[in-house]
C-alpha cells in the first residue's frame, strides 16, 4: 500500500496529464517499477534466472526493460516509458525523472560497473542516451536525442551529439574558454577553436608585416585581388578549351587573349582590355 501511495504523489506531481488517483494503475512507470521490485529481491538472493524472468515479464506488458540488478532510489517516475532501457549495473538516485526512449547502458568494454550512476533530481529527456560507468550530477537536465559519453557535473544542461554541457547553474558555457571546466570535450568544438585561434594569429602576423612595409590602402588593395598565373607549359590543355577561351567575352590571362575569330561580338571589349593591361 505503501508503494500505491508514493507512486499516486509521484505521478501527480510530475505529470499534469492525471486526473485522478485512480489513473495511476494506467501508467507503465507504476508496473515496471513494481516488477523491479520483484525482481531485484530474488536477484539480491542470487536466483538469477527467476530475477530475470520477472524482469522479462515486466518488459513485455510495459515497454519498460529494467535489468533486476538496477539499484533505483525513491520517486523514480517514467513517463510514457516505450523503449526505456536500464542497465544490470545502473545506479539511480532520488526524484529521478525518465521519458520514454531513453537508454542508460554501457558501451560494451567495460567490466564490473558498466552503467552510468544518475545522481539526484535528475531529467532525462526523450530519446536521449547515457552510455557508461560515470555519474550524472545532481539536479543536472539532459536534452531529448542527447548521447551523453563522459561524466556531468552537478547543476548542468547537457544537449547534443556527443552530450556537451551549456550551462552551469543557469549560466552558459563558452567552449572555447570552458572546455577543460566542463571535463566534457567536443572534438569538433576543439578543432574550431583551435583554428579559430590560428586564423586570429595569422591576421595578426600580417597586419603587423602591412605596418612594417609601410604599404598604401591602395597597394594593400591591389596586393589582395586575386591573381591569375601564367599559362605553365607543363599543364596541359585541350583544342576545345583554347577554343572556348578565344571566344569568351570574360578574359582570364592578360595580354594572352587573341580575339582572331572575324564573328567576334566583344572586340571592343577585348581591346580595351589589352591597352589597359599592356
Amino acid at each position: 500500500m505503501g508503494y500505491v501511495k508514493e507512486q499516486i504523489r509521484v505521478i501527480k506531481e510530475r505529470d499534469p496529464a492525471i486526473k485522478t488517483s485512480a489513473e495511476v494503475f494506467l501508467y507503465p512507470s507504476f508496473y515496471a517499477l513494481l516488477f523491479h521490485k520483484w525482481g531485484h529481491w530474488f536477484y539480491k538472493k542470487k536466483h538469477f534466472f527467476i530475477a530475470r524472468l520477472i524482469s522479462q515479464i515486466g518488459r513485455g506488458l510495459t515497454g519498460i526493460e529494467i535489468h533486476p540488478g538496477a539499484i533505483i532510489g525513491k520517486g523514480l517516475f517514467i513517463d510514457h516509458g516505450m523503449g526505456v532501457v536500464i542497465g544490470e549495473t545502473c545506479e539511480i538516485g532520488d526524484n529521478v525523472t525518465i521519458y520514454h526512449g531513453v537508454t542508460l547502458g554501457g558501451t560494451g568494454k567495460d567490466h564490473g560497473k558498466r552503467h552510468p550512476t544518475i545522481g539526484n533530481n535528475v531529467m532525462i529527456s526523450t530519446g536521449a542516451k547515457v552510455l557508461g560507468p560515470f555519474k550524472v550530477g545532481d539536479n543536472s537536465r539532459i536534452a531529448a536525442n542527447a548521447v551523453v559519453l563522459q561524466e556531468i557535473p552537478e547543476d548542468s544542461t547537457v544537449v547534443g551529439i556527443p552530450g556537451k554541457v551549456v550551462r552551469i547553474q543557469g549560466k552558459r558555457i563558452n567552449p572555447c574558454e570552458d572546455l577543460d571546466q566542463v571535463k566534457l570535450p567536443d572534438p569538433v568544438k576543439m578543432e574550431i577553436c583551435t583554428l579559430r585561434r590560428t586564423v586570429e594569429g595569422l591576421e595578426e602576423q600580417l597586419k603587423s608585416l602591412e605596418h612594417q612595409m609601410g604599404l598604401s590602402d591602395k597597394e594593400l588593395k591591389a596586393m589582395k585581388k586575386a591573381v591569375v598565373l601564367d599559362e605553365s607549359p607543363e599543364i596541359y590543355v585541350s583544342p576545345e578549351f583554347c577554343e572556348r577561351m578565344q571566344q569568351t567575352e570574360f578574359i582570364r590571362q592578360p595580354n594572352q587573349h587573341r580575339c582572331e575569330d572575324e564573328n567576334c561580338e566583344n572586340k571592343e571589349a577585348c581591346n580595351d582590355y589589352q591597352e589597359k593591361n599592356q
